[in-house]
């Protein structure tokens, strides 16, 4: 070792080199260690100091939002209801069970806002302009385009949005984001369409607003036809068309119907925010035809089914029809020696000519079965329908058959069977009906109709004690017609007043 400290290696002699310093080959700088150490804990403490604040930053946003939220006093006092509250605990033993404490629920110290979407939403008024469609409207007003689709594929009831018509009315209500909140479409007078947001979906539901029924009557008499006289009564044509159907049964209203016959008729009427919205069922209507008084009254039984009564009870609904169209003139009557007009002879006609407008619906005038449908000679295309045992119609020279009408199909009264036209030895569009019984052709003008079910004897008190005050309303009316009939006798001059329609209204 020298005098410095270092150590020296001695080599063998015969090297005779000089003495080499050793050095290590590793160096630790204690001092750079101990300092990298404080470094770090430097370091945790300044992470600590981080957290403390952060956290009392937040404790101090809270109470600033707080007192941003609820004002004050009312802090103050709910504060002070929240301080006063006592809760009762129940005393626990060993042996007793931890019961549920109950809080007082009159004061509830906080109580986060609602956000009203109605104030912050708008509604959109959108008339349907020609060639508009849904997808269009949207894109034009700059709602969603994925609400749309959403919407469309909601059901079957979608089907009123695809169909819209020029001059309809939609109202569309969105959160001026181009977000669909709801949708009204109007259908009808009574009826609409609504469609709702639901969080992420929509529903749809048809909605039917009741009106306030208001009853209202008239009665004419017959100085031109029912139609002109029914109208200027101030009845609608679907009215004048249900007293038809009412007693055309015992009625032909082309045939029987002669000037000096009087209708009386009691009615609904059908209002919407005190506005008139149409005309409803009729409830009571009289027919004096050729003297002869008919009377009928509406009766709905406690299942919802109705129909109309003769006044004492009796189905004004027959097992058949008196006609099998809407006709507009009989060009043909029964005749068992009748010229043929397209083959100039002498041959019976046995049943009645109708004619009407090429394609005016046929209609089955009894339930039976279909026993033929197809081409028949002469007759072209026809239709022959059995109803029970003794009963058979048969409608001929139609344009086309109904589809699904064929051999062995059931058939409805009223339901459509085919539609006239000229096919076979026709000189135009009618229809040639035909009316048998037991094989036997009868005059369908003229022959007596089997009788509908009459009304069950368990209703019968009920439908006498509802069918009195419309019945009281109708003679009435009655009286009234009597009277201008009386005063018309007395005085020729002022027969063209009596003959003035009337028409009265009741709430």
């Amino acid at each position: 070792m020298t005098e410095s400290g270092q150590n020296v290696i001695l080599l063998p002699r015969k090297s005779q080199s000089l003495p080499v310093p050793y050095k290590r080959q590793v160096k630790y700088d204690y001092n750079e260690k101990v300092a990298h150490g404080a470094v770090r804990r430097s370091k945790a403490r300044e992470r600590q100091i981080a957290v403390c604040a952060l956290v009392l930053s937040i404790a101090i946003g809270a109470i600033f939002t707080l007192r941003h939220i609820l004002p004050t006093s009312a802090a103050t006092s709910d504060l002070r209801a929240t301080s006063s509250i006592v809760l009762e605990l129940p005393e626990i033993s060993s042996t007793s069970k931890i019961s549920a404490v109950k809080l007082p629920n009159d004061r509830i110290p906080f109580e986060p806002r609602t956000y009203n979407s109605a104030k912050a939403s708008n509604w959109s008024t959108v008339t349907v302009a020609p060639g508009d469609n849904l997808s269009l409207i949207f894109g034009r007003y700059g709602f969603s385009k994925k609400d749309l689709h959403q919407i469309l594929a909601l059901g079957p009831e979608a089907k009123n949005l695809r169909s819209i018509k020029p001059g309809q009315q939609i109202k569309v209500r969105s959160d001026g984001h181009g977000r669909v909140i709801e949708i009204v479409q109007e259908l009808d007078y009574l009826r609409s369409l609504h469609v709702v947001s639901e969080l992420d979906n929509y529903s749809m539901a048809i909605v039917e607003i009741e009106p306030e029924i208001r009853h209202a009557s008239a009665q004419a008499e017959i100085k031109h036809s029912l139609f002109l006289d029914g109208q200027a009564a101030g009845l609608s044509d679907k009215t004048i068309m249900e007293l038809a159907d009412i007693f055309g049964w015992d009625i032909d209203f082309v045939l029987d119907v002669r000037v000096g016959d009087r209708f009386s008729v009691v009615f609904e009427e059908l209002f919407k925010d005190d506005e008139k919205v149409k005309n409803g069922k009729i409830l009571a209507a009289e027919f004096v035809n050729r003297g002869e008084k008919l009377r009928a009254v509406y009766y709905s039984k406690a299942d919802g089914t109705g129909d109309y009564y003769s006044d004492t009870g009796r189905a004004m609904r027959k097992a058949f029809l008196r006609a099998p169209v809407n006709f507009t003139r009989i060009s043909s009557r029964f005749n068992l020696r009748r010229r043929h007009p397209v083959l100039n002879t002498i041959r019976a006609h046995k049943g009645v000519d109708y004619a009407a407008p090429h394609g005016t619906p046929i209609r089955a005038t009894a339930d039976g079965k279909i026993i033929f449908a197809g081409n028949k000679g002469g007759y072209g295309r026809t239709v022959v329908i059995q109803h029970g045992e003794s009963y058979s119609t048969l409608f001929a020279h139609m344009s086309r058959i109904s589809r699904g009408v064929k051999n062995g199909s059931r058939i409805k009264q009223g339901q459509t069977i085919g539609y006239v036209g000229k096919t076979g030895l026709a000189t135009g569009p009618h229809l040639h009906y035909e009316f048998r019984i037991n094989g036997v052709h009868r005059n369908p003008l003229k022959v007596r109709l089997p009788e509908a079910l009459p009304l069950e004897k368990k209703y019968i008190a009920d439908f006498l004690s509802r069918a009195e005050p419309l019945l009281t309303q109708l003679n009435g009316l009655s009286d009234v017609a009597k009277s201008d009939n009386l005063v018309a006798d007395a005085d020729p001059q002022i027969n063209q007043a009596s003959s003035t329609p009337t028409r009265s209204k009741t709430q």
